[in-house]
């Protein structure tokens, strides 16, 4: 089983709908479970408006649901304390935090290493605004150059998220073809993880 957490400081950077996405990659891989310990419960929430193709529990449930899953993805609480991030450390495979391309993202992201110390982790450039603008490759190129381990894949800011969580569904099943680049980037993201992880 491997274990892959969604986390970070800051709110509002894609966190649960990253988690999402990364679970609807792997369940075409294996049987994948999503635990919501975010205090939102926005998975659980997104997974009762429709029909994703994994499982969403609450932390509180997690116990009994993990045998037999192939991936488990953790949605963490925004701001989670350094006692939670030490524990988050110990018993995941990767941790990926999402943070969109400005400061007032990038700081919280960079205040979350911090915490990590030397666990396995990767940012994610999330809610990239379309061209000409560049502020997403400005983002990474900058954190790249501080020594940061990056994702080379980036999430484009789409209308599709805002209906996939609508419909209870992923982006994967949208019937729109001018939508499909929202699961292009989790589809490359979940290539990248597997990579990091074999």
């Amino acid at each position: 089983m491997k274990i892959i957490t969604v986390t970070g400081l800051k709110g509002g950077v894609g966190k649960s709908t990253t988690a999402i996405h990364i679970a609807a990659y792997f369940s075409g891989l294996g049987k994948t479970l999503l635990v919501d310990g975010d205090p939102n419960h926005t998975a659980v929430a997104w997974a009762h408006r429709g029909n994703l193709p994994f499982d969403v529990v609450t932390s509180q449930q997690s116990l009994k649901a993990v045998a037999g899953k192939d991936w488990v993805i953790f949605d963490t609480p925004a701001r989670p304390n350094s006692e939670d991030l030490s524990e988050l450390i110990k018993g995941c495979d990767l941790l990926v935090l999402p943070t969109s391309p400005d400061i007032v993202s990038i700081l919280p992201m960079i205040d979350t290493v911090k915490a990590l110390g030397r666990a396995n982790y990767r940012a994610l450039i999330t809610i990239v605004p379309p061209k000409p603008s560049r502020d997403g490759e400005a983002a990474q190129a900058e954190l790249r150059a501080a020594g940061y381990p990056l994702f080379d894949t980036m999430i484009r800011r789409s209308v599709a998220f805002t209906k996939a969580a609508v419909m209870g569904s992923t982006v994967r099943e949208l019937d729109d073809p001018r939508l499909v680049g929202a699961w292009e980037d989790y589809q490359a993201l979940g290539k990248e993880i597997s990579g990091v992880l074999a």
